[in-house]
């Protein structure tokens, strides 16, 4: 089977510079491998992000990219024309000024956060963060929009329309909420001991009204004992639930398998046939070479629940049309327009 035809793997890893290194090349070429997950390090400048792009589509036509570029504190590429984007807490503050234009921000700033990555070659951003602002999380703080989950949501679906508008998916993190644990799930494991109903009708309450809106979802590394023992991407419960009683027919993305907070789970291989058998379409597995050889020697893809329907989920999250280049997106009146209104919010 050619490269080309090849269906997409059930993990996701990274690379380890800005340019492709031999055993980067093998990874990608992997048959399990399905997506490449890019960081901070592996930008220099916008055309050696994009050469970067152009060589791992080359090296795996077909194949995911994806990056964490929420806006605000997390935002892997802030130089070389790349838009600042406002932290979400900024437009759940004006909200509470003017709900409408709230709305009209979010989606221009989805609008322009997916726009210019798809210039350079990236295919999804994971965002939008649906937690719950509760004030007592430092890994979540500002990048969640509001402690309102009907806040949260319709600022969610304006960001996500506007993500559409420029072609790309989306993918709401992290199921069911990691507002309210306070601890940091990539160095400890935390617990939020809430009640299911209590959860249900508030943190989890976004994934349910979004619906359809929702391409991809990912589950926190968060235990909640009150309805099982194991973190929510490790559970079947969890999953079973975001599937059968949301309706929910996205990808579901594990978080990264390198992070304490799956440590539970045990080894990496371990983790990812627990997330696979829970549920989870694609597993993640980042900042660990030696981790991302050891997966892909060890997993055993037969576990997943249906891996032809989870290859067909993960494809579809890969655009079909044609972006603009970066000049053409800077002579684009709607990119410029949105662009203005970002600026006037940060």
């Amino acid at each position: 089977m050619t490269q080309e035809h090849m269906p997409l793997g059930p993990v996701m890893l990274d690379v380890v510079g800005t340019t492709l290194s031999d055993d980067d090349l093998r990874r990608i070429r992997h048959p399990l491998t399905g997506g490449v997950i890019l960081f901070a390090r592996n930008y220099k400048d916008r055309a050696q992000v994009t050469a970067l792009c152009e060589a791992i589509h080359a090296a795996r036509p077909g194949l995911l990219i994806a990056v964490d570029h929420e806006g605000g504190r997390v935002q892997r590429f802030r130089s070389d024309g790349f838009t600042r984007l406002p932290a979400m807490r900024s437009l759940g503050e004006l909200w509470e000024q003017d709900v409408l234009q709230a709305c009209k921000q979010a989606t221009a700033t989805g609008y322009v956060l997916a726009a210019e990555l798809r210039a350079c070659g990236i295919d999804l951003s994971f965002t939008p963060v649906l937690d719950l602002d509760y004030g007592q999380s430092g890994v979540i703080g500002d990048r969640a929009f509001h402690r309102d989950p009907r806040i949260v949501t319709l600022l969610a679906k304006s960001l996500n329309h506007g993500l559409r508008e420029a072609g790309m998916a989306n993918c709401g993190k992290h199921f069911p909420g990691h507002g309210f644990a306070a601890a940091d799930s990539h160095v400890a494991i935390p617990v939020d001991d809430r009640e299911l109903a209590a959860i249900l009708a508030d943190d989890a309450a976004p994934y349910d009204w979004l619906g359809m809106s929702l391409s991809a979802v990912m589950p926190a590394h968060v235990i909640y004992p009150k309805f099982d023992r194991h973190p929510a991407g490790f559970s079947k419960k969890w999953l079973s639930l975001l599937r059968k009683q949301f309706g929910f027919e996205g990808v579901i993305f594990s978080d990264d398998l390198s992070m304490e907070g799956a440590s539970v789970a045990g080894t990496v291989v371990q983790g990812a046939h627990a997330a696979l058998r829970a549920g989870c379409d694609m597993v993640l597995i980042c900042n660990s070479p030696d981790k991302a050889d050891q997966l892909l020697e060890g997993l055993d893809p037969s576990v997943a629940i249906d891996a032809h329907r989870s290859a067909a989920r993960i494809a579809g999250l890969v655009p079909t049309a044609k972006p603009h280049s970066w000049d053409e997106l800077q002579a684009d009146p709607v990119y410029k327009a949105a662009r203005k209104l970002i600026k006037s919010l940060t």
